[in-house]
């Protein structure tokens, strides 16, 4: 079953009300059995296809429904108004050539999900609190934001899935992603040689990012998928994978 309700974030400058999606799997109502929880970024794009920015959802509700996986799925929807969706992603403020193009809001993000929505979900919903039992995912910026999360908040999560993260969006501020971690933590990491022209320095950034999690002390699976564009199409396909690793 997927609730759906309408939330504000109040530590964001932007009050645009946004949509926040809660699935519990099968027979969640007729046990006290307790529960992991998944938080994903950009939760429009999580479930509905008729909810999705661009027609095609990740298909979430029919992956845990085929696979029973015993988990709950917490998905937020970002503000897509002009740069907002930039703005609430960004763990940094995004510089170019000494310039400040977007005031980074992902840290407000981050506090409000850690201090604000994870209590809520864990009163209201028969979960399992501990950070071992508690994920998060996205991609693009949503991948970089679970990158940050994964690494800032690392006493709430142990388990990340970063599916071709805006790595682009750590510059200068790469060694804040190597905070030492603690045991366990399990990061995916992958791109799509078709998503830029430019791969080979993007795979670079990528590998590089691998390896700099892999010193602070987590388990890290970094993988390059042929011809996958950027796109919850091609990101679809890779749930399985980034899901198995995660939970094994």
């Amino acid at each position: 079953m997927i609730k759906v309700e309408r939330i504000q974030i109040p530590t964001l400058p932007t009050q645009k009300p946004r949509r926040l999606y809660v699935y519990t799997p099968k027979g969640y109502e007729g046990s006290d059995r307790r529960y992991p929880v998944l938080y994903m970024f950009d939760g429009h794009n999580v479930f509905y296809d008729s909810h999705a920015t661009y027609g095609k959802s990740w298909g979430m509700k029919e992956y845990l429904e085929k696979s029973k996986l015993p988990l709950l799925l917490v998905a937020v929807e970002c503000n897509p108004e002009g740069d907002n969706r930039m703005r609430e992603y960004a763990p940094w403020d995004i510089v170019w050539k000494g310039k400040t193009l977007f005031e980074g809001r992902g840290k407000l993000t981050m506090d409000w999900i850690v201090n604000e929505l994870k209590p809520r979900i864990d009163r209201e919903y028969r979960t399992l609190p501990d950070r071992e039992h508690t994920l998060i995912a996205g991609s693009s910026m949503g991948g970089l934001m679970s990158l940050y999360a994964v690494t800032a908040y690392n006493d709430t999560f142990s388990k990340a899935a970063a599916l071709s993260p805006s790595l682009w969006g750590a510059r200068h501020h790469e060694q804040e992603l190597k905070a030492p971690l603690r045991q366990p933590t399990r990061i995916y990491m992958d791109m799509g040689t078709g998503e830029t022209e430019g791969h080979i320095t993007v795979l670079t950034g990528l590998f590089a990012a691998a390896q700099r999690l892999t010193r602070a002390g987590a388990s890290v699976d970094a993988r390059v998928v042929p011809d996958a564009q950027h796109s919850e199409a091609y990101w679809e396909q890779r749930i399985p994978v980034f899901m198995e690793y995660l939970l094994k």
